[in-house]
């Protein structure tokens, strides 16, 4: 992809405070976007964003709840009001659960995964669009964070592997319902990536972190800044066709 995909682009990126998110923060302001960079981790989220500025970038933090209505409207309209639009959205913030099987499984932290996962996303996806639609020229472009957990079954992140799957259909119907709108919705679908969500995985398990590298074909699991990538490209107008569709980023996981 050429440099400066995103050269004077408004984008939300949410999750931003570390891992896909903060990759993603990096590198898209390093390709021209003007960012508001949205998480519950306030102090990272702003060195996030300071860093971003020291490094020539343009960036805003906006402490952001993504499982109220109310936050997340006022994290769309900030961008709207700091930039004059919102051209692009990352919504990538999530929680990973890994743990007993399903009929062990507590309600309590299935109401966690499932409200961050899904209904965030969904709250994203719906002010989001609301003001792609609202400017002129209409129109504009999101990027969903499912996972390889969306298109297969996964022991013991049943609350995860459920979330995941709904963030595809949401992903599915968005875009079919505004594709003649000007607005692209697609998903981008991680395998395991070396984040802090692998680390809970893994529990610092040396022998369980190679048995989930040696599980992709690749031989090795992924990094944050080859998902951020490849979001970039959804969001960029080199991918100006392309919506409804799941961009699996897995080293050939789902090939098997």
């Amino acid at each position: 992809m050429a440099a400066g995909a995103l050269t004077g682009k408004s984008v939300i990126v949410t999750g931003a405070s570390a891992g896909i998110g903060k990759a993603a923060a990096e590198m898209y302001a390093a390709n021209g976007a003007k960012l508001l960079l949205a998480d519950l981790d306030a102090d990272t989220g702003e060195a996030v964003a300071a860093a971003v500025r020291s490094n020539g970038g343009e960036a805003m933090f906006l402490r952001t709840d993504v499982t109220k209505d109310a936050d997340v409207k006022a994290l769309v309209a900030a961008a709207v009001e700091a930039y004059g639009r919102l051209d692009g959205a990352f919504n990538n913030a999530g929680v990973s659960r890994y743990g007993a099987p399903l009929a062990l499984g507590e309600e309590a932290e299935f109401d966690r995964v499932m409200a961050i996962n899904v209904k965030g996303v969904w709250l994203c996806l719906k002010h989001e669009i609301t003001a792609m639609l609202a400017q002129s020229p209409a129109g504009g472009a999101i990027v969903n964070t499912a996972s390889v957990a969306g298109l297969f079954g996964a022991p013991r992140m049943e609350a995860y592997a459920a979330s995941k799957h709904a963030v595809v259909g949401l992903t599915k119907t968005a875009a079919l319902e505004y594709a003649r709108k000007g607005v692209r919705v697609n998903s981008v679908c991680p395998g395991v990536i070396r984040t802090a969500m692998m680390d809970q995985a893994t529990g610092g398990d040396a022998e369980r972190a190679a048995n989930i590298a040696n599980a992709h074909p690749i031989g090795r699991v992924g990094e944050a800044d080859e998902i951020a990538a490849a979001a970039m490209w959804l969001l960029s107008d080199a991918a100006s066709f392309v919506t409804g569709h799941q961009l699996v980023a897995d080293g050939g996981m789902t090939a098997l």
